[in-house]
């Protein structure tokens, strides 16, 4: 089994800059003698928040559209609370979205 896995993100296009950075930051995306390595595609994320939700982008019970970018990060497994806690911090939405993929060796 792999030490490595893959790590992905969506975030609204305006601030996916600073997701990634603080994800480079938090050690993700080292590759051999390289780091801060990711990378994404763009796309549009679609969500319906419920009379409970607090949108930080969107109006509360109407279907909403936003341009996104999914962001991938190879890491290690110990630094995957490191990273999630660091996305977290500087990522706009109330729920994130984060997905863990396991590499094969």
């Amino acid at each position: 089994m792999s030490n490595l896995v893959r790590l992905v993100v969506f975030v609204p296009t305006t601030h996916a800059d600073q997701v990634r950075q603080a994800m480079g930051e938090a050690g993700a995306g080292q590759i051999g003698n390289y780091t801060f390595c990711s990378f994404s595609v763009t796309g549009t994320g679609r969500f319906k928040p419920n009379t409970k939700a607090t949108p930080a982008i969107g109006e509360v019970d109407t279907i909403n559209e936003v341009a996104e970018e999914r962001i991938e990060v190879a890491c290690s497994r110990e630094q995957v609370t490191t990273i999630v806690a660091a996305i977290r911090r500087v990522h706009p939405y109330e729920e994130v979205v984060i997905d863990i993929y396991e590499l094969s060796p």
